[in-house]
């Protein structure tokens, strides 16, 4: 894996060879990672992985023609035939009218922040393991659970560099530690599963093992001797590591593609009224150790915190330049980048500031309703809204939480989901879309 100056400096080769050849413009990515992942099961390692890539992908023009081809050689004459192969596409390839590079205007100048996401920890496989075992046997230890799944245990580092014939260059690296458990709980046909999971940037980050075991032990043996619910109307709550999801319907229907295709639910909805009056949600890509953090975009805009919604207005679409020019709009600095093809657009560290209430005040209004732990399915039409998807969880009765349930379908359209959302106040920062417990009244719900 290249240092950030190396790669800077293969893809300035790449970029400045394409403009010899005639390319009117050119950018070029590189991203290189390693990665250790190890898996334990019942007290013993069941399998150990160790991954490395790196890969650069090129975007050459010819006028408003344009191709993108990648390589994972890296040697200088392999990087120059890409870069000749991409130039013979381009001019074969159709006109596009709006793609092009992000306007030099508005690329990102001076030094790249840091927004301190490298942890010199390099933890050995030996100590990997431990830790996956700690875990496994914290689950264990819990009374009821009857089996495990297995633990797991990661450790990885990743290099992103970008150059474009803009005027732009750019790099960082990365770190990224991750820790689960999955165990079973109960006998038989009443076997229930669960798990916990987390992943930071640091490794001091990092939930302890013993945390990540309990946690997986308690939420497996919670489900056991799971209830029927009944089918109708009621209040829906989600809890925080599932509720993520609404906001991932949100992005979907806002970004550039989806909008300029005229493929979204939300397609006359800028600056309306979404949600609530008080509900923010933000895309922060300069939090500090975000597992999404970044100091520039796919395109080499800067980017910045923005309020995608604002008191329950929604705020922006989130567009690359190329979205951006066939509405008629400015990029928002939300571009993402593969190696292979053109940038789109997407979140970063998404959030939804908390309310007012603390969880206990939202689930006490509730006299019957639905605790939602797990979601089944991506039953989301993208053109109307309409929402159904399976889930399980637990009852809610007279403003508590009640017995597991499970074989449960959940159904309504998001446009009202969201006008009838309140947030709890018990947001944490544990994961890149990051929400409190959601309380949605009026859905619908069925039993098996």
């Amino acid at each position: 894996m290249l240092s950030v100056d190396a790669a800077l400096a293969r893809l300035t080769h790449a970029i400045d060879h394409a403009k010899r050849l005639g390319a009117d413009a050119a950018d070029g990515l590189y991203v290189g990672d390693a990665s250790t992942v190890l898996q334990v099961r019942l007290g013993e390692l069941e399998d150990i992985g160790r991954s490395e890539g790196e890969e650069i992908g090129l975007r050459l023009f010819a006028g408003t023609r344009s191709a993108s081809v990648s390589t994972s050689d890296l040697s200088p004459r392999a990087i120059e035939t890409a870069v000749e192969r991409a130039i013979a596409m381009a001019r074969e390839a159709p006109e596009d009218p709006y793609a092009g590079l992000a306007p030099a205007d508005r690329l990102m100048r001076g030094g790249v922040a840091d927004l301190d996401l490298l942890d010199a920890a390099e933890p050995s496989a030996e100590e990997l393991k431990a830790r996956a075992l700690e875990a496994e046997d914290g689950a264990r230890a819990v009374p009821g659970v009857a089996n495990s799944e297995g633990a797991s245990a990661s450790a990885g580092r990743a290099v992103f560099a970008l150059v474009t014939s803009g005027g732009f260059a750019g790099g960082y690296a990365t770190s990224s530690f991750g820790l689960s458990a999955s165990v079973i709980a109960g006998e038989g046909a009443g076997m229930q599963r669960d798990y916990a999971s987390h992943a930071a940037r640091h490794l001091a980050d990092l939930d302890t093992p013993a945390e990540i075991g309990r946690r997986a032990g308690e939420r497996a043996v919670a489900r056991l001797d799971p209830r029927k619910i009944e089918t109708g109307q009621m209040p829906v709550v989600f809890d925080p590591r599932v509720g993520s999801s609404l906001l991932g319907h949100l992005i979907g229907a806002i970004t550039g593609s989806a909008i300029a295709r005229g493929t979204s639910f939300l397609l006359d909805r800028l600056g309306h009224k979404l949600f609530a009056d008080g509900i923010r949600i933000v895309d922060d890509p300069r939090r500090s150790r975000g597992l999404r953090s970044r100091p520039f975009d796919g395109e080499g805009l800067p980017t910045g915190p923005t309020a995608i919604v604002d008191d329950g207005v929604l705020a922006t679409w989130m567009l690359d330049s190329a979205s951006a020019r066939q509405l008629g709009l400015e990029p928002t600095g939300h571009a993402t980048r593969g190696i292979g093809g053109p940038p789109g657009a997407g979140p970063t560290n998404l959030h939804m500031e908390p309310g007012r209430l603390s969880r206990d005040e939202l689930l006490r209004g509730v006299e019957r309703g639905f605790y939602v732990t797990e979601l089944i399915g991506q039953g989301l039409n993208p053109i109307t809204g309409d929402y159904s998807r399976g889930a399980a969880g637990f009852l809610i009765e007279d403003g508590a939480i009640g017995p597991a349930t499970a074989e449960v379908t959940i159904a309504g359209n998001v446009k009202d989901m969201f006008l009838h959302l309140t947030p709890a106040d018990d947001l944490e920062f544990r994961r890149a879309t990051n929400v409190p417990t959601l309380r949605v009244d009026g859905m619908t719900v069925a039993g098996a």
